[in-house]
C-alpha cells in the first residue's frame, strides 16, 4: 500500500521540482535531472507543536523527516528515493528559529554535490504527500520515515 501511495506522489514530485526555486537550478547530483526541494536562502528551521509532539518544520511549516537508513550525516536516499522525499538544500546555511538546537544544525555535502540540511546526524527531507504545512502523511512510512524531534531523535509515533 505504502508503495502505491509513492506511485500516485510522483507526478507531483515532478510538477514540484519543475517549480523549482529559481537561479541556475544547479543543486547538485541526485541524478536523472531530479532537483530536490530547496530552501530559499536564509530559511530557518523552527519548531511546530502537532500531534506527533514537537518536531521539525521549515518557515513554510512544511515537516521535515528523518530516513533511517541514513549514517552520520550522509543520506541514502537515491534518485527514486528522492522523487517522492525531497532533500532540504540550501545555498546558504539555514537558520535556528525558535525552539531548535543551533548546534544541531548543520548541512552535509551529499555524494553527487549537493548540500543537505542537516540536524544531528539527521540529513532531512520533504515528503510529496505533505499538502500543506502542519501535515504529517510520511510519518512512520515503511517503518523508515519519521518526524524529527528538537533533541535531534526521530519521533516514533504514529500519525
Amino acid at each position: 500500500m505504502h508503495a502505491r501511495k509513492a506511485l500516485l506522489a510522483i507526478p507531483l514530485v515532478v510538477g514540484l521540482v519543475a517549480c523549482g526555486t529559481g537561479g541556475d537550478g544547479d543543486t547538485g547530483g541526485t541524478g536523472g535531472g531530479k532537483k530536490p526541494v530547496e530552501a530559499a536562502p536564509g530559511t530557518e528551521i523552527t519548531v511546530a507543536d502537532v500531534g506527533l509532539g514537537s518536531i521539525l518544520v521549515d518557515d513554510q511549516g512544511r515537516t521535515l523527516y528523518a530516513f533511517t537508513k541514513d549514517k552520520e550525516a550522509t543520506s541514502n536516499c537515491d534518485a527514486e528515493c528522492i522523487a517522492v522525499w525531497p532533500a532540504l538544500t540550501s545555498p546558504s546555511p539555514a537558520a535556528a528559529g525558535r525552539g531548535v538546537e543551533k548546534s544541531l544544525l548543520r548541512e552535509a555535502r551529499q555524494p553527487g554535490g549537493a548540500v543537505q540540511v542537516t540536524y544531528g546526524d539527521w540529513p532531512l527531507y520533504y515528503y510529496v504527500g505533505d499538502m500543506a504545512p502542519g501535515d504529517v502523511n510520511g510519518q512512520g512510512l515503511d517503518g523508515e520515515w519519521f518526524a524529527v524531534s528538537p533533541d535531534g531523535k526521530l519521533v516514533r509515533k504514529s500519525a
